[in-house]
């Protein structure tokens, strides 16, 4: 299912392009709703000794974004 990107929430599982490939990422917090772009902190599904993997990924506010049921 697709969502605008101000519509996502903290918790949503979505797919991003994240550490130079498309994969599943769990949203940790919104670092910056803005009126142009929106910023997100998520982890990704990667592990690194037993710890998730955090990253940022950034979206224009009116982008499309793929949300995982």
């Amino acid at each position: 299912m697709k969502i605008q990107a101000l519509d996502v929430k903290a918790g949503d599982r979505i797919i991003a392009y994240c550490n130079n490939k498309m994969q599943t990422c769990k949203v940790k917090r919104i670092l910056d709703p803005g009126q142009a772009n929106i910023t997100l902190s998520v982890f990704t599904s990667e592990n690194y000794r037993g710890c998730s993997v955090s990253s940022v990924v950034r979206f224009q506010s009116n982008a499309l974004v793929d949300l995982v049921s």
